[in-house]
């Protein structure tokens, strides 16, 4: 068994936290950039027989190249069937998703998210985000989701400005009555820690705290009176093997780190990038008998 890494970024402990959360044999609905990096430490380590679905179309893929997109043809590859976005949300929305991770801009204490405006007028809002995408039919009819979110002091909200994607709205009982399929978010990842949610009040609730911050700080970021686990612990590093998997696949940290910056307008850097991770991915596939 790999031994925890003294060496890791905040990312990456972020990442190997939500891979831990896939268990082996599940289907899970993933999107690129921090759950694909879950999702290939999943898969490499505890959950070699999982299989993922992304929206693009694609089941089952096992990519050697870091897609940059959804939409990405790197997402079909070694795939066990290619379909069409149509097919995937369908099969998602029918009940054929265990678990899928999603984030958000605000996020309330019974889970609910919002990634569409901040601001009080809709059509004038402060701020217009992205939207919905896929995020909402996953939150609304996967069998579980995990959140995945930065945790700044501002998007730990009493009250949403735009509710897109349901939690467990305004308490028990309420995600049945409003006829939705799926059994709510299990876990809440954040740059801060790891968030649970009451069975019985569902509300959210600290269950580990990331290493080298306080609790005060976290409750500082939270709008509302944060209740804490009583058996509050550390939350576990990543392992070198772990470590080692995400670096493979994204070695100059496009979604780890500030990668992103470094392949701006620079197309050479960017297939260097593609061909220098190809082979090392290549190995560690055969290395765990998924050639």
């Amino acid at each position: 068994m790999s031994s925890n890494a003294t060496k890791y970024s905040l990312p990456e402990l972020m990442a190997a936290t939500v891979a831990r959360e896939i268990k082996d044999g599940e289907l899970a609905f993933i999107g690129v950039g921090m759950p694909l990096m879950a999702a290939t430490v999943a898969k490499f380590t505890n959950a070699p027989n999982f299989n993922m679905m992304v929206e693009y179309g694609a089941v089952g893929p096992s990519p050697r190249r870091l897609p940059m997109c959804v939409n990405c043809a790197v997402n079909s590859e070694r795939a066990y069937y290619v379909g069409s976005q149509r097919e995937v949300m369908s099969a998602q929305q029918a009940g054929f998703v265990d678990v899928a991770c999603i984030s958000g801009a605000q996020i309330d204490k019974y889970g609910n998210l919002n990634s569409s405006m901040i601001g009080d007028d809709y059509y004038h809002p402060q701020v217009r985000l992205a939207g919905s995408g896929g995020a909402n039919d996953l939150a609304s009819s996967a069998n579980r989701t995990i959140i995945m979110m930065r945790q700044d002091g501002r998007n730990f909200v009493e009250k949403l400005d735009y509710l897109t994607s349901p939690g467990y709205l305004d308490g028990p009982g309420a995600r049945q009555r409003a006829g939705l399929s799926g059994c709510g978010p299990v876990a809440v990842v954040t740059t801060m820690g790891v968030y649970r949610f009451d069975r019985e009040t569902r509300e959210m609730y600290l269950e580990k705290i990331h290493p080298g911050v306080e609790l005060e700080k976290i409750k500082a970021a939270v709008k509302w009176d944060l209740a804490v686990s009583p058996n509050l612990s550390e939350t576990e590093p990543p392992t070198e093997e772990q470590v080692m998997i995400m670096r493979t696949l994204d070695p100059l940290a496009v979604y780890l780190g500030n990668g992103r910056a470094v392949l701006t307008g620079d197309f050479e850097a960017f297939m260097k990038m593609l061909e220098d991770s190809y082979q090392p991915m290549v190995d560690l596939i055969a290395s765990k008998g998924l050639v």
